[in-house]
């Protein structure tokens, strides 16, 4: 089944309200060109979960997002996304549910497996649990009687990520350091639009990387969206890593309507290969190194 799309495509089958995962971590293999494509699209109040990174802050700064579920929401090298700041000190984002790390992951396990819960340590005694009075803890029926958090499944309508290659079937690879969490963002949703840097024939797939690089198999996906670049500014290690250089820019329009006025209009109202050419292009983008924690 071949399970090619476009961008516009994927857009097309989201609707207002959704809830809807964004794979990658951070600044690390962000579904960038997609999320650009609903930047351009009328979509609204989306409930957005997510390993932040500047796709939070870009569709924060357009008023797309009606609830922000995350761990955190960072660029990596830049620790704080300035645009989602902005919209927090403002108070243009007042239905937030900030969790630890490790909930988040439970939470999309719990979805994915089909569970309405699963249960946790994380997040017990913390300000999480003040913050989110939602939440709650259940004890263990065995003989330890353990308390422990209950984080409910994170069940989405749709899920958005990308991966180096894939098939037309749907098998996604990811030939970086951070594979993680992928799968769960598709096990989680009703349905699942990968994009990638290529898209190439199974077999030259597993010529490239070992059994494990392949972290999606075709019973994840619906829809497979070939986009060179397709993460940046975030990284996809090894093709291209973190451009810092583009994350200032982008980050000095939390600041100034006028430079938030320019990027948006060099960057977000042009389409996937006007966008690849006003970064510097596929040889400039390509040079920049991974990063190293």
């Amino acid at each position: 089944m071949n399970k090619r799309m476009t961008a516009r495509d994927v857009v097309a089958e989201l609707r207002d309200g959704m809830t809807l995962g964004v794979g990658g971590w951070g600044a690390r293999r962000k579904p960038m060109a997609l999320v650009r494509e609903i930047a351009r699209s009328p979509l609204t109040d989306l409930t957005i979960v997510t390993y932040g990174g500047p796709e939070v802050g870009l569709l924060c700064a357009l008023g797309k997002i009606k609830k922000l579920i995350f761990g955190f929401v960072s660029l990596d090298l830049i620790p704080l996304d300035a645009h989602f700041r902005a919209a927090r000190q403002a108070g243009n984002l007042p239905d937030i549910m900030e969790i630890d790390e490790g909930m988040l992951q439970w939470g999309l396990k719990a979805a994915t497996i089909r569970v309405p819960f699963l249960p946790c340590r994380a997040g017990l005694a913390t300000d999480v649990e003040s913050r989110n009075p939602g939440l709650r803890t259940v004890q263990s029926p065995y003989d330890d009687k353990e308390v422990l958090m209950a984080m409910p499944a994170l069940e989405l309508d749709a899920a958005i990520v990308h991966v180096d290659h894939c098939d037309e079937r749907g098998n996604g690879q990811v030939l970086g350091p951070d594979p993680y969490f992928d799968d769960l963002y598709c096990g989680a949703a009703k349905k699942r639009y990968v994009s990638c840097e290529s898209i190439l024939r199974t077999e030259e797939m597993t010529r490239r990387g070992c059994i494990h690089s392949m972290v999606l198999n075709r019973t994840l996906t619906d829809g497979v969206v070939e986009s060179p670049l397709g993460a940046h500014p975030t990284a996809c290690v090894p093709k291209y890593g973190i451009d810092v250089e583009h994350l200032k820019e982008y980050s000095a329009g939390a600041k100034d309507a006028d430079a938030w006025s320019r990027y948006k209009a060099k960057y977000i109202d042009v389409d996937h290969d006007a966008y690849v050419q006003a970064v510097g292009g596929a040889e400039r983008v390509g040079k920049i190194p991974a990063p190293i924690f």
